[in-house]
């Protein structure tokens, strides 16, 4: 089921999502309970998406996540990223500009083709969830096009299992973004072979911790805990 969405969400993703000043994004259609209905409605009759596989290049290790919580309830998330470094410094600035030019669809015609002033479509989502008007998960991650399906697959974990953010961050992950699915290799292959079973391609990653490198914290009644992926040197820390 998840990795059915993840792969509608990616053909609205190619399809639509640009600068909205070249681009006409129909946002209110792509966000409405109706349009998300009749997505469900397809998964549930078992209609399986066709994405076109694009060769994957390796994830630069130059974006970084940060999740903070203080002790007044105050949250910030942010991912900064520079995409794959230009190497280009200013004389007296003192910093490098971005790469993110490279993340421009290379194909004419498309929402997210490279133009001549025109901004580039970021898969960086740092994320908030409130319970109760008050912060319950703080959360963000680096990982280039598959950051979404990792946050995305953590949040099911402590939302839907209810998952301790070390858990939910550590356990194995998934990615929806062709027809085949790409697993990590803690996946167990019972599980892949039921896939394979209905008919779908998996094609299982040598890398015991993939798609996106999620950090984040999870705050019930009061009591904070972080989660570091272990596939980064990231970390979480009280200070």
């Amino acid at each position: 089921i998840v990795s059915e969405a993840m792969k509608r969400a990616t053909i609205d993703k190619d399809t639509h999502v640009g600068d909205p000043a070249f681009v006409d994004i129909p946002l209110e259609r792509l966000t409405s309970k109706r349009y998300a209905a009749t997505l469900a409605a397809l998964i549930r009759d078992g209609e399986q998406a066709q994405v076109e596989r694009l060769a994957r290049v390796p994830e630069s290790k130059d974006t970084t996540q940060v999740s903070v919580i203080d002790e007044e309830g105050n949250a910030f998330s942010m991912t900064h990223s520079l995409g794959m470094p230009s190497g280009v410094i200013t004389d007296g600035l003192g910093f490098m500009y971005n790469g993110c030019m490279g993340v421009f669809d290379p194909r004419p015609g498309r929402a997210g083709s490279l133009a001549p002033g025109k901004s580039r479509f970021s898969s960086l989502c740092p994320t908030i969830v409130f319970r109760n008007d008050e912060p319950f998960i703080v959360i963000g991650a680096p990982g280039g096009t598959q950051i979404a399906m990792g946050v995305l697959q953590v949040l099911l974990n402590l939302i839907d299992f209810d998952m301790p953010m070390t858990d939910a961050v550590i356990a194995p992950r998934f990615s929806g973004t062709s027809t085949p699915i790409d697993v990590s290799n803690r996946i167990p292959r019972f599980v892949t072979r039921e896939l394979e079973a209905m008919n779908y391609e998996i094609i299982r990653w040598a890398q015991s911790y993939a798609f996106g490198w999620v950090h984040g914290i999870r705050i019930d009644d009061g009591v904070w805990s972080g989660g570091a992926d272990p596939a980064t040197d990231g970390m979480a820390l009280a200070v």
